[in-house]
């Protein structure tokens, strides 16, 4: 499960607009906007989280989910190239 500031935290991270994160991940941008503005865990269609997801872990994000106790993301720094920001 995903949290929607985890998304906007691991966007922010990597420097990305929702315009790069939506063509990364290959969703629309209104798309990536409603679910970035919802609180909480993301609700849709999980094909599209996935995707999301996917986009972002290829970019360097690690995804922390401690079983509801701690919820956040982190950079590979060796990534860091990848993703654009240096």
């Amino acid at each position: 499960m995903r949290f929607a500031a985890q998304i906007r935290a691991a966007r922010a991270l990597l420097g990305w607009s929702q315009t790069q994160l939506a063509k990364a991940a290959e969703i629309g941008l209104a798309t990536l906007q409603r679910i970035e503005q919802s609180k909480g865990v993301v609700k849709g269609n999980f094909a599209t989280v996935l995707k999301i997801q996917n986009a972002l872990e290829e970019a360097g994000i690690h995804f922390i989910d401690d079983e509801g106790h701690e919820i956040g993301v982190h950079l590979q720094p060796s990534k860091l190239e990848r993703s654009g920001r240096e």
